[in-house]
């Protein structure tokens, strides 16, 4: 069946042929659907310069074939279809395009014998309506986490997004007030890494929607506020066999309950554990989060060493039950493909290289400081994690030198533009020296 005719069916009039560029944007074309046999077999065109995908105005036309298994009826606007697509140009995969590499990856590991399944924990701020402040001003606990009465106040728009999530079969399982003021967080359950980062991308786009329609303003920034814990974006991992019938992370009769595949896989992650930071936390802002000092609420819940741990969140990856690793250092700008390809990758070169993550460490790490001297600690900015991200020989191997180099290009450019502006701190601090 085409899309075209799936869309009468339903009564679709309208889709949002959508693909996300290196820098997370979600960019789509509004097609009537009786223009979508010609889309759906060739794409809708789609100008690479005017979007971050490192392309210049000379270049042809870049066309995003959707995806028919990604198709998302919206609950709220039922006459218009969302679409997941692809990128190709002159006929060839666009080989910088985040959801293409995400599926190299996976097809990467499926010759190999494996599928990957992840999980998402995306944090976002409810905000006014115009983004100076959070969105309840009754919200003001020192420790607001999981706060009854904030959440409740809330209800009618977090229930109306999880609904949402329940209709198209996601299974959503709870929802929370997060560690700052204004801060919440929705969990659906796991899936394959592509079909979960499909749902991010539909999730912050439907957060975002909702929140409008509201009156808010909801962001996934990773610190809106210097006080106030930041927006993480944790992602559970775990690896399976083909045939999804067996989870090969899994071995309990193992310390933490992990197999020597997750392990390995796990000595990969932690090996690459700078250069991933490009990419797991891709803004100026995120190394805000990372490293910051303690906020309001006592703790900042965010990495600052590359460790690992059994089930303790001070560590940048936790080990919370037999079977997978939950990895804390995205935030929320992390690309939802390139994220999880990434972390795929890593993790396949330690098996590749049955790399040793080493012994897990039982310690509070914000508090042990002889402890976290001893590790290899984070990059503190974006030009450092670049420069990570640059020279590591097993991210370049795995995503490809071409994105390799269009990626830290483009991130270069944004570092740049930050470094050159002068902020009212320095005018503050050094006016009269």
């Amino acid at each position: 069946m085409t899309l075209r005719i799936e869309a009468e069916a339903l009564g679709i009039r309208y889709f949002l042929v959508s693909f996300t560029d290196l820098f997370g944007v979600a960019r789509a074309k509004l097609v009537p659907t009786s223009a979508m046999d010609d889309v759906e077999e060739n794409g809708a065109a789609f100008a690479g310069f005017a979007t971050w995908l490192d392309m210049s105005p000379s270049d042809p036309d870049i066309f995003a074939v959707p995806d028919p298994k990604s198709m998302i009826q919206l609950p709220w606007k039922p006459e218009i279809g969302w679409l997941a697509s692809d990128l190709y140009m002159n006929g060839e995969p666009l080989p910088q395009a985040p959801r293409q590499l995400l599926k190299k990856s996976l097809s990467k590991a499926a010759d190999l014998g494996y599928q990957m399944s992840t999980g998402v924990e995306c944090e976002f701020f409810l905000l006014s309506g115009d983004g100076t402040a959070i969105s309840d001003p009754l919200d003001a606990q020192a420790k607001p986490c999981y706060d009854q009465q904030a959440i409740t106040r809330r209800y009618d728009l977090i229930s109306r997004i999880c609904d949402v999530m329940d209709m198209l079969g996601w299974e959503p399982y709870q929802n929370d007030h997060e560690d700052a003021n204004g801060q919440f967080e929705m969990n659906w359950k796991y899936a394959n890494a592509l079909v979960t980062a499909d749902r991010q991308t539909f999730f912050k786009y439907l957060v975002k929607t909702m929140a409008e329609e509201a009156g808010f303003r909801a962001t996934f920034m990773p610190k809106p506020f210097s006080h106030l814990t930041g927006n993480g974006c944790h992602m559970h991992v775990s690896l399976w066999n083909n045939s999804l019938s067996e989870n090969v992370f899994e071995d309990k009769s193992a310390s933490l309950g992990l197999s020597t595949t997750a392990k390995q896989f796990l000595g990969g992650v932690l090996n690459s554990a700078e250069a991933l930071t490009a990419i797991t936390n891709p803004t100026v802002n995120s190394y805000r989060r990372i490293g910051a000092s303690t906020t309001s609420s006592g703790a900042t819940w965010s990495p600052n060493v590359v460790s690992y741990s059994g089930n303790n969140r001070t560590h940048m990856i936790r080990i919370p039950d037999a079977g997978r690793f939950e990895l804390r250092l995205a935030d929320g700008a992390a690309n939802p493909y390139l994220f999880p390809a990434a972390v795929l990758e890593a993790g396949l070169e330690g098996l590749k290289h049955q790399r040793d993550p080493g012994p897990a460490l039982d310690v509070n790490i914000y508090e042990d400081q002889e402890t976290a001297r001893t590790l290899r600690r984070l990059p503190t900015n974006l030009y450092d994690a670049l420069n990570c991200l640059e020279s590591s020989e097993a991210l370049k191997a795995g995503l490809g030198q071409e994105f390799i180099t269009s990626y830290v290009k483009l991130k270069r450019q944004q570092w740049n533009d930050y470094s050159r502006q002068v902020t009212p701190w320095e005018v503050e601090q050094t006016l009269d020296c």
